[in-house]
């Protein structure tokens, strides 16, 4: 099932430096990224593996309880004939996103790039004979797109993986498995992920929260972290915990939640100075269900955005693969319909901060030096005070076509009387603050 190469044991001894991992400074290098990773707010998350070909659900394996070795059965017909990472990184680049986080492998365990360190990938063990993950990182780098890497902490295949709360179904022997073993594998192939595909700009796991049952269980996350760090500086190391960040940790990341929000239930944790991500599905699945036509709106999508970077966080929007290869046509026509408004409205996100008024139920400002953009999401009148705590504006005006828009003192803050009750999905205002 798995290869056994003679440098494995090398790799393990030479991986860990725990004086290291424990006191944790980021490189010049990495706050320059965390700052770039600020910057670019726009993120599509890419869930495609196994799975797809069932069209059920990336967590099929568990929720199923399908046999580990039945299961692996699917590797022998997953030919997806219609990939083409061009048309992929084009098609994302076209919305106006600036990075894309794959899955280099799910918790069903099955590696979606070559690696030599089990035949259970995309490479070795499918008629398709290709590394889609290389053919990616070479489109990514040649169109000016970056690439963070989606990996699992867990195993629903793997024998050696020790079980959690999930997985348990699966039919693997041994449920304490050989935490050594699959430590040693996982950092191999991490080591592969950041020596084999160029530059990455983060890590980004996922699957701590499956042994949320047993708090002794060590993950040794600090080593790990340290080894990524040392193997390339500006990567990022997110983990989706659902925590506040452990040490070693450059991001901070939310499921299905707004920083500060917990509609979802995953997202109680308190937030953290930390760059901040928020991830979102584009239906309502992560992997490819062929039942899930269920789309949110481009308005919807936009405000998502929107609302993220006025909580200066980024959105991290997801789609799922077709077994044939293609991105669903939906979610390429949402990508077009995100890219066409960002070609008007990206200077307002790209670059900025949440602004100095804080979020409420009519929108959210963002912030870029002196300029303060005002994002009027949801307002039945035109008039609409904020609160500035005695910020003097030099200038307003409508983002879209610069025509003055009237202010009145009120207070600590201004009033802006708008030239119209706003209907657009997105009203921008812009102040020029005096003395930022």
């Amino acid at each position: 099932m798995m290869k056994t190469p003679i440098i494995l044991s090398l790799l393990f001894a030479v991986s860990f430096l725990p004086a290291k991992a424990q006191t944790y400074e980021p490189s010049a290098e990495n706050l320059k990224a965390r700052q770039e990773f600020q910057d670019n707010k726009f993120g599509i998350f890419l869930h495609w593996g196994l799975y797809c070909m069932l069209a059920t659900g990336e967590w099929t394996m568990t929720n199923n309880n399908l046999n580990y070795k039945e299961y692996a059965k699917l590797a022998g017909g997953f030919y997806p004939s219609k990939f083409n990472a061009a048309e992929w990184v084009s098609a994302i680049k076209a919305s106006g996103a600036k990075y894309i986080c794959f899955t280099s492998r799910h918790h069903e365990g099955f590696s979606m790039f070559h690696t030599q360190y089990s035949d259970y990938n995309i490479v070795d063990a499918t008629p398709f004979k290709r590394d889609v993950v290389k053919e990616l990182a070479d489109e990514c780098h040649k169109q000016g797109i970056r690439l963070h890497f989606y990996y699992s902490h867990i195993d629903w295949y793997r024998e050696d993986a020790p079980w959690g709360r999930t997985g348990r179904g699966t039919g693997r022997p041994n449920p304490k498995g050989d935490w050594k073993s699959y430590y040693t594998f996982m950092n191999n192939q991490l080591t592969e992920l950041l020596t084999n595909y160029g530059p990455i700009g983060a890590i980004w796991f996922d699957g701590w929260w499956d042994q949320d049952a047993n708090p002794d269980f060590d993950w040794q996350l600090p080593e790990q972290y340290a080894m990524i760090h040392r193997l390339q500086p500006a990567c990022l190391v997110g983990n989706n915990h659902h925590q506040t960040p452990f040490p070693g940790e450059d991001i901070q990341i939310f499921e299905r939640d707004l920083p500060g929000e917990n509609r979802a239930g995953l997202s109680g944790q308190d937030v953290s100075h930390l760059p901040l991500e928020t991830c979102e599905t584009m239906n309502g699945m992560w992997g490819y269900k062929i039942t899930d036509q269920n789309y949110k709106s481009t308005k919807t999508l936009i405000h998502y955005l929107v609302k993220a970077a006025g909580k200066d966080a980024n959105l991290l929007m997801n789609i799922g693969p077709q077994p044939d290869g293609c991105l669903p046509e939906v979610s390429v026509q949402r990508l077009k319909e995100m890219g066409e408004w960002m070609k008007v409205y990206g200077e307002t996100i790209y670059g900025t901060r949440g602004g100095i008024v804080s979020p409420h139920d009519w929108g959210v400002t963002t912030q870029k030096g002196n300029r303060l953009f005002v994002h009027i999401l949801n307002l039945q009148d035109n008039a609409l005070y904020l609160p500035l705590n005695g910020k003097m504006v030099k200038k307003a005006f409508l983002f879209k076509d610069q025509s003055p828009v009237h202010i009145a003192r009120a207070g600590q803050g201004i009033v802006l009387q708008l030239p119209e009750t706003p209907v657009d999905m997105d009203y921008v205002v812009e102040l020029q603050l005096v003395g930022q």
